[in-house]
């Protein structure tokens, strides 16, 4: 079964068919699915989401740009929700710096005050981080977060780059733009990044992969993403889902299929 490691139904553009899409998941190959909290509305949004659907599991967290909204109070909900049977990750964190929403040196406290959290729950982080290449890198060495590990979401950056993060002992999320004409640098992390150290993601509503790119994006385009992986490893598109499937398996779950 596919193991969807990162999406967003909370988000408004699910409201009207969320449902009916979630459980049409099962039929489509989808076994498993990450809810990642972004921004603060979230916390509550997946809460519920993992609560009413078996197959859905949630991370705790707050995005870069909404770390206005952090404080003492929402780290003590952040807290309380980690530790709920089916939460698996704190995430998504992290430091961005495209959008520049929030001052670096906020976004830098609070992606490590983050970080410190998923260390004394026990639990991996997922990392966000777009245009912030080296402090990200510099708070992650500084928190010694190869000690908590966790998955590189969306990478974007050289495979240099991801050479440290897999020598870290962390996962690398490849997600709908590595089927783009123009990701000559994800499809060249992708051909290098061993495989038990890959993980599948869709980022829905957003970053829909060719041949629907545009379009909303939901959890039944993991196919796609999947396939371009096999292309460019040149491997079985079955041994991607079930390596996949078995990474994600043992970083959130604590469970392999060996």
């Amino acid at each position: 079964m596919i193991f969807e490691t990162h999406a967003h139904y909370d988000d408004g553009a699910f409201d009207e068919d969320r449902d009916a899409l979630l459980k049409s998941m099962d039929n489509h190959g989808v076994g498993c699915i990450i809810n990642v909290c972004a921004a603060l509305e979230s916390l509550d949004k997946t809460r519920k989401l993992m609560e009413q659907y078996p197959f859905v599991f949630g991370a705790f967290g707050l995005h870069p740009d909404e770390t206005g909204d952090m404080d003492e109070a929402v780290m003590d909900k952040i807290r309380t929700f980690c530790r709920m049977e089916k939460a698996v990750a704190v995430g998504e964190i992290g430091l961005d710096y495209y959008w520049d929403k929030e001052q670096h040196q906020r976004q830098i406290y609070w992606f490590e005050r983050q970080m410190q959290l998923a260390r004394e729950e026990g639990l991996p982080v997922i990392i966000h981080s777009r245009d912030a290449a080296a402090d990200t890198l510099d708070a992650i060495k500084r928190m010694h977060a190869e000690e908590i590990g966790g998955v590189c979401h969306c990478f974007s950056y050289p495979k240099e780059m991801a050479r440290e993060y897999i020598d870290m002992g962390f996962y690398i999320g490849i997600g709908g733009v590595v089927t783009f004409k123009n990701a000559r640098k994800l499809k060249e992390v992708t051909a290098y990044t061993p495989l038990d150290r890959i993980l599948l993601e869709t980022d829905s509503p957003y970053l829909t992969p060719v041949p629907y790119r545009g379009k909303r994006n939901t959890s039944l385009n993991l196919t796609y993403i999947a396939q371009m992986i096999s292309e460019i490893k040149e491997i079985d598109y079955e041994e991607v889902i079930a390596v996949t499937e078995n990474n994600a398996k043992k970083l959130f779950l604590g469970e392999t299929n060996d």
